[in-house]
Formats: C-alpha cells, sequence, structure tokens
C-alpha cells in the first residue's frame, strides 16, 4: 500500500464522506481517507429506529462522557459519537434540519466571510434530493442531490396529528417542512412552527453520509479507505502539515501528504488530535509533557451544544407504546419491516419538531421536539419502550451562549479527552431555559394536548414557577447530542483556530472540516449544516490547490469534451 497521497482525511464521518467524494471526484488526486471504526454495515445503523441500540454499543461508539458540569448540578452527561464508517450520521436520529437564516449571518459577523444565509442555502439546495409522501404509488420528489431528505408523514403514528393540532392552538405558524417558510408564506423565517420531521431515511433504511458520498466514491481507484485506524497525531514540517502517523492492528504507519491533511475527526476528536500534535495552548500542552509546536490558544475552546428538557405524559389513546411496548408488538413490528421496509421500525422516533420564540425573542430561540411515544434508557444504554400508552414533549434552547472546552487528560491518544461543557454558565442562557420552560407549558395546556393526556407524570410541568423551571432543568437537561465550534472560523488567532476558508492560522497544508469549525452552533440538529459546510469547503480545498470542483465523475467527463 502507497503510504504517499495528495489529500489525507482523518474521520469517514459526515465531513470526511463527504470530502472523500468531492476530492476525488476530479481523478487527479490521490486521497486517503482514515477512520477509527468499523463498517456500518449493520442491522441496528440501518435501521431507522435502530439508533435506540447503537446508542451505547462499544462496537460503533466513541461512548464519551463530559466532565461533571456545575451548570447541571455536578452531573456527568453521556455524550455518543459515532466510531464506524459513516460517523455520527450513521448512528443519530436522521433528522435532517438545516438551521435558520440568522444562524449563519452570525457566522459572518464572527470572521466567516462568505458564510450566509444565501450561500448555504444554496449550497443546502444542491445537496439535497427531497423525497415527499407516498400519493396514489407515486413520490414527489424536488431536487437531485446525493443527500436523500424523505417526508415520512404518512408513515408516522397518527397520535402526531394531536401535536399539529397542539400547534395550531398555540398560534405557530403552518408548515409542514421546518426547513420551509411556513405554508402560503412570502416572508418569514423557515422552519419557525411545528411539521413533521424530515429525515435521511430512503426506503425504510437510514442514508448516512457513507451512503450519499463515500460510497459512490469507492468506485474510483484513487481513494483509499483505511478502517479502524488510530490517528495519533499530524505530522509537521516546520510550519507545514506533512503527513500524519497512525496505528493499525498495533503497528505504528505514517503517510505523508503532498497537499493537505484535513482533519474531519469531529467536535471531540479534531481538537484532541490538534493538541496531540503539539498545537493548542502552550501551558496546556506543556503540562501533559508534550512539545509545543505551535502556540495556538484557541483549540478545544469555544465548545457549544444543545441542551434539552424531557416531560412524559400518559395518553389516553394509542400511541407507539401500544405496538413497541410489548413482546408481540416488537414482533409483529419486526415482522413487517422485514417484509415491507414500513411500520414503527422504519421511522425515527423523533417524528414532530420544529422552531418556536418564546416570550419577547425576536427570532425563534427554542427547538420542540414531540414524540409519540415514552420510553427510558436502562443502565445497559439500551432503550426500554413504556408498556401503556404515553408521549413526549421537549424544548431545546436553540443558540445557547455558554461556552465549554475540549482538552487532553493526558498525551495518551488511547485516552479519552477532557470533555466540559460549562452548561448555563451566562444568565441569558438560564433565562432561556425558563422561558423554554414556559412555553412547553403553555403548549402542554393547549385543547389539543389536554383531550389525550391521561394524567401528567413526575416532575409535574404544570405545577412549576420559574425558579422550579430552572431547578428541574439543572437536574434532568441532558446534551441532544451536538457538538460544535472547537476548531471554529474566525478572523485571527486571537479569536479562532481557522479563517473562512477553514485553514488552520499560522499553519499551511492543515484545515480542519466539520462541526468543530462553526462559528456557533446553529439552531437545529448538525448533521445537516456539517455535510452543507464539507461540500462548501471542498470546493475550497480544490480552488486553493489549482482545480475546478466537481461532484460526480461525469461531470468532469462533460467538462473536458
Amino acid at each position: 500500500m502507497a503510504d504517499n497521497f495528495d489529500f489525507i482525511i482523518v474521520g469517514a464521518g459526515s465531513a470526511g464522506c463527504v470530502l472523500a467524494d468531492r476530492l476525488t471526484a476530479c481523478g487527479r488526486y490521490q486521497v486517503l481517507l482514515l477512520e477509527a471504526g468499523g463498517s456500518d454495515l449493520r442491522a441496528w445503523v440501518k435501521i431507522p429506529v435502530g439508533y435506540g441500540f447503537t446508542f451505547s454499543d462499544p462496537a460503533v461508539n466513541w461512548r464519551y462522557w463530559a466532565a461533571p458540569d456545575p451548570g447541571l448540578k455536578g452531573r456527568e452527561g453521556y455524550w455518543p459519537r459515532g466510531k464506524l464508517i459513516g460517523g455520527s450520521s450513521s448512528i443519530n436520529a436522521m433528522a435532517y434540519a438545516r438551521g435558520l437564516p440568522h444562524d449563519f449571518d452570525d457566522w459572518v459577523s464572527a470572521g466567516a466571510e462568505g458564510w450566509g444565509w444565501d450561500a448555504v442555502r444554496r449550497r443546502y439546495e444542491a445537496l439535497e434530493c427531497n423525497i415527499g409522501p407516498d400519493r396514489d404509488g407515486r413520490q414527489d420528489q424536488s431536487g437531485h442531490g446525493p443527500v436523500i431528505v424523505t417526508d415520512l408523514c404518512k408513515q408516522m403514528h397518527p397520535f402526531t396529528q394531536n401535536f399539529l393540532n397542539a400547534a395550531r392552538d398555540m398560534g405557530w405558524p403552518a408548515s409542514d417542512n421546518m426547513n420551509a417558510l411556513p405554508q402560503g408564506a412570502q416572508t418569514g423565517t423557515p422552519g419557525e412552527g411545528l411539521a413533521h420531521v424530515r429525515s435521511t431515511v430512503k426506503n425504510g433504511r437510514r442514508w448516512s453520509a457513507a451512503d450519499a458520498f463515500l460510497r459512490p466514491a469507492l468506485r474510483r481507484k484513487n481513494l483509499t479507505v483505511i478502517r479502524n485506524a488510530q490517528v495519533d497525531k499530524v505530522l509537521l514540517n516546520g510550519r507545514r502539515a506533512a503527513g500524519i502517523r497512525y496505528r493499525l492492528s498495533g503497528r505504528g504507519h505514517d503517510a505523508s501528504a503532498a497537499r493537505e491533511v484535513i482533519l474531519s475527526a469531529g467536535a471531540v476528536n479534531s481538537p484532541q488530535l490538534l493538541h496531540l500534535s503539539g498545537i493548542g495552548p502552550a501551558a496546556m500542552l506543556k503540562s501533559h509533557g508534550i512539545d509545543v509546536q505551535h502556540d495556538l490558544p484557541q483549540v478545544g475552546r469555544g465548545l457549544q451544544d444543545h441542551l434539552a428538557i424531557s416531560h412524559f405524559f400518559w395518553a389516553n389513546t394509542a400511541t407507539l407504546n401500544a405496538s413497541l411496548g410489548g413482546r408481540w408488538g416488537q414482533f409483529a413490528a419486526g415482522l413487517r419491516y422485514v417484509l415491507t421496509r414500513k411500520g414503527p421500525l422504519s421511522v425515527p422516533v423523533n417524528q414532530c419538531s420544529g422552531f418556536a420564540r418564546t416570550k419577547g425573542a425576536e427570532v425563534p430561540d427554542v427547538q420542540i421536539y414531540c414524540n409519540p411515544a415514552s420510553y427510558a434508557t436502562l443502565p445497559s444504554g439500551k432503550p426500554k419502550i413504556d408498556r401503556d400508552n404515553g408521549f413526549l414533549l421537549c424544548a431545546q434552547p436553540s443558540r445557547p451562549t455558554s461556552r465549554g472546552e475540549v482538552t487532553l487528560r493526558s498525551a495518551d491518544p488511547n485516552e479519552a479527552p477532557l470533555i466540559q461543557p460549562n452548561s448555563l454558565s451566562t444568565a441569558e442562557d438560564r433565562a432561556t431555559a425558563i422561558r423554554a420552560g414556559r412555553l412547553l407549558q403553555q403548549l402542554a395546556a393547549t385543547p389539543s394536548m389536554q383531550s389525550v393526556i391521561r394524567a401528567p407524570r413526575a416532575p409535574y410541568l404544570a405545577d412549576m414557577d420559574d425558579d422550579a423551571l430552572l431547578e428541574d432543568f439543572r437536574a434532568r437537561a441532558g446534551t441532544v447530542f451536538h457538538p460544535t465550534c472547537t476548531c471554529r472560523m474566525g478572523r485571527d488567532a486571537s479569536d479562532s483556530v481557522l479563517d473562512f476558508r477553514l485553514r488552520v492560522h499560522g499553519l499551511a497544508g492543515l484545515r480542519v472540516i466539520d462541526a468543530s469549525a462553526f462559528p456557533n452552533i446553529t439552531s437545529g440538529n448538525t448533521n445537516a449544516p456539517t455535510m452543507m459546510l464539507a461540500a462548501r469547503a471542498a470546493d475550497m480545498v480544490l480552488e486553493d490547490n489549482g482545480t475546478q470542483s466537481y461532484s460526480r465523475p461525469d461531470d468532469a467527463e462533460k467538462a473536458q469534451s
């Protein structure tokens, strides 16, 4: 196997798969893609409801734990991260949310020139193939991109109509797509209002970044993929990235990159790898005995994540629990899925979501989730569906202002990094948590919700004042697994790690392209913006190396003919 490549990509997740596709499409470059995990060809990876079973599976999951968080009463949060082909896009809940326009305008304000809403919207449109609901045996389709985004409303549980009715009771704009304008609106904010979730699902199976981008690229001879490869460090030649050092089956290997090394290992592992390479805050590196190659204080800092608070209710009518709460129902659902690729197993549990404004907010500042099921996570990490009918209402403050940090525990590449979220460390975030609780109280009190609630479950949402809402948030809120911003884009090394073309400040031939590059967290689920960012960044990589970008080989052939 050759050890010399033009580009080396570390991490075959949401970003790395996009990069592998786009950097190999022109045929000019030899590209190496390294993934610490193994294959994604596993039943619970491909079955949409199976993410409940990959949630704690060490075969596909890094299973990180955050440090005790003072803002959450000293609790240690569980942080699953994908460790397999497709990365977290192979174990996530498959919700596809672009984010809201003001998210990206704020990126520009933070120094990420050219990343405003109009530019990223055009990239989303080029990436997406939107599949509408099956009507009379025919499916609507718009767009021809590789990312399949499916409207599964016809297959979702009928109980979800109660959530949409409650949204109307709240006066929220009608919507059938959280990525589009409200129905009939010429102006407004995409995503405001509640809708059935659009999911990265195709024909009853998960459609990950590996399915969309990597598998087409694997047909090209200029792509080399190595699985189960643990990267230890980036190799530098002076102020230029020259390659990487990795381990495979216990043996060390070096690979060189004639053009660039690109880290796409995610918001936890990309800063860890920079630190192990001697790139980061000098004092922290020295404290672990690591030689400082490049003092870059912001590496690992600026961490942002979404926290959500959930409340469960017993229902007086059938929910998903009626189908999946007992063994016979599970067996029937499994048989139906095997025979038809339809039924409860073919649809993610997160079935309704959207954005709303809390009191006094000028733009949507909370994401709402409504699930037609109630469940718990066992100590083993596996889900347990309640046998009795229940459902969930959940609120997630969309744009937190608190910033955490990812640092090293030691210089050992095998030791998990130290994740310090610093949740609710700003007064603004604490106030938003209270307002989010108030919004859930109002939603639960709507006539449509009251008509299906048999009984609330403790802790009792309706009884809480502001102090109780904040105390409950501190005691029970948890991450929804959207870590970002630990190698963020910005103006210079004083406020960021990367420039607006995702190049590491002060070093040549080294970029970080994944969710860690976000200047601030987007308002919703982060998989879609990560793929968008990688697609735009791939064009920049090719431009900076004197090559036109092609999305598929036939595009290159047409251009050359």
